[in-house]
């Protein structure tokens, strides 16, 4: 479980913008990063509806230039554990299937929403890994 991750979007934003405890180690070549085109499209409309149009394409192409592993469907095992999880506890969509997807892969979340996840991460067998 260690090698592999999925990020939210606090993590790749903590990332893109160079803030302090972004886990640049989880993007070295041992490491497999997997996000959901889901949570990038959280990030995509934000910066969108923030910034326009120009900066949201910069954004999404500075994405796709890391190694971050893009899954592209939404997988039914995934499309079960997010609803069982977002039924159970008050998250956004984005958030549940990016636990999902950490679930289905075995893998750790990384992300900094504390917020969101502290109370998941009491109650459930999953893996959090906190960048600050």
């Amino acid at each position: 479980m260690s090698n592999s991750y999925v990020m939210d979007a606090c993590a790749l934003l903590a990332l893109l913008n160079n803030e302090d405890g972004a886990d640049r180690e989880a993007m070295s070549e041992n490491v497999e990063v997997y996000m959901n085109k889901i949570n990038i499209f959280e990030i995509y409309y934000g910066v969108y509806r923030a910034e326009g149009e120009l900066k949201a394409e910069e954004v999404y192409r500075r994405i796709l230039r890391t190694p971050i592993k893009v899954i592209e469907t939404f997988d039914h095992k995934v499309f079960r554990v997010a609803g069982k999880l977002k039924s159970k506890y008050r998250m956004s969509l984005a958030d549940s299937i990016a636990l999902g997807e950490a679930v289905v892969r075995n893998a750790a979340v990384l992300s900094s929403d504390h917020h969101e996840f502290d109370v998941i991460e009491k109650q459930e067998s999953i893996k959090f890994n906190w960048i600050r």
